[in-house]
């Protein structure tokens, strides 16, 4: 399918830009900057997200005895409920570098609200000034205080699914192989928005999508520059997940992914790797989009399609564990 005619229209003016030397690319910003970039066009890609029963701020110990700050909505539909909830643990995107619990809000909100499930937005920390593997680190402990504290949140420590977009989805896939090498309970699902699965960039579609598709090869370079200690990072499976040994015994998946991605391939093959560990897969690619259209509200139809289907999937791994779990009783 040729490119959406939104999204064609969108990135023709965000090359105009670029090439008027109005708006700089990402790669030609500091970090700071950067993130100040993407802040700013959070109100212009996507919509506000719908109204909540209640929003509020946790903090989460971490390993290294620094807090993290994690956003957790729970729909107006599940705020009376006395039973433990169910709960999606959320990782944005950007990179490792930028994103924030703001640039994600409208996601989260919608997912919440679509599902419903509680859903629990983590601030990891970001590079350069944390490298690799703090953001992984961080989303475990995240993880674990879920398990070991979050009843005192009316969590379901039983029906925790994990996901994330684009960098968020690779911490997610880590997330799921860590839970399952730590014999920690099992998530219910894992749902990754193109994530980065491989360390190489060598697929065909990087090859076609290298540039003006909004995640562009300079710029996917200057992240991992950002966030790798040094070449050796490149080959671990906790940010290349194509390089873990295996992937058996890990939670269903749902890999939503971008026709015109230069990550669209290496999703595939990390999908293909899933589907032949005996992991339940779905992979779904959406025609006509590029890299981060899940945030893209404002611009594109496959925004909302994308956040129904999440929360579609969602909804069913919740409900089966309740079911096996009255089984089980």
């Amino acid at each position: 399918m040729s490119l959406d005619p939104d999204l064609a229209a969108f990135l023709e003016l965000v090359e105009a830009h670029a090439g008027s030397g109005s708006k700089p690319r990402m790669h030609e910003l500091t970090p700071e900057q950067a993130r100040r970039e993407y802040e700013a066009s959070t109100q212009i890609l996507d919509r506000p997200g719908p109204e909540v029963g209640s929003m509020r701020t946790i903090r989460i110990p971490t390993r290294d005895g620094q807090a993290i700050s994690a956003r957790l909505y729970t729909p107006a539909g599940l705020m009376a409920e006395t039973q433990p909830l169910p709960v999606l643990l959320y990782f944005h995107g950007g990179g490792y570098c930028v994103g924030s619990l703001d640039s994600h809000d409208s996601l989260c909100r919608t997912l919440a609200a679509l599902t419903p499930c509680c859903v629990l937005n983590v601030a990891y920390r970001l590079a350069p000034e944390y490298r690799f593997p703090t953001a992984v680190e961080d989303a475990q402990d995240a993880y674990q205080w879920i398990l070991s504290t979050g009843s005192e949140c009316n969590l379901d420590s039983a029906r925790i699914a994990v996901g994330g977009d684009s960098a968020g989805g690779t911490l997610a896939t880590g997330l799921t192989i860590a839970a399952r090498d730590a014999k920690w309970p099992l998530p219910v699902a894992q749902v990754l928005l193109y994530p980065c699965t491989s360390t190489w960039q060598n697929t065909e579609s990087h090859r076609r999508f290298s540039q003006g598709y909004l995640l562009e090869a300079p710029t996917l370079q200057w992240m991992f520059t950002h966030y790798l200690r040094d070449i050796a990072d490149r080959a671990d499976w906790r940010f290349a997940p194509l390089e873990a040994n295996n992937l058996s015994d890990l939670a269903p998946a749902f890999l939503a992914l971008a026709e015109y991605d230069p990550l669209v391939d290496e999703g595939v093959a990390y999908g293909n790797k899933l589907k032949a560990a005996g992991v339940t897969t779905l992979v779904k690619i959406y025609p006509g989009m590029t890299h981060d259209f899940a945030r893209l509200g404002n611009i594109v139809n496959e925004a909302n399609q994308v956040r129904q289907d999440i929360a579609r999937m969602l909804a069913n791994a919740y409900q089966h564990t309740n079911e096996y779990r009255r089984e089980d009783s």
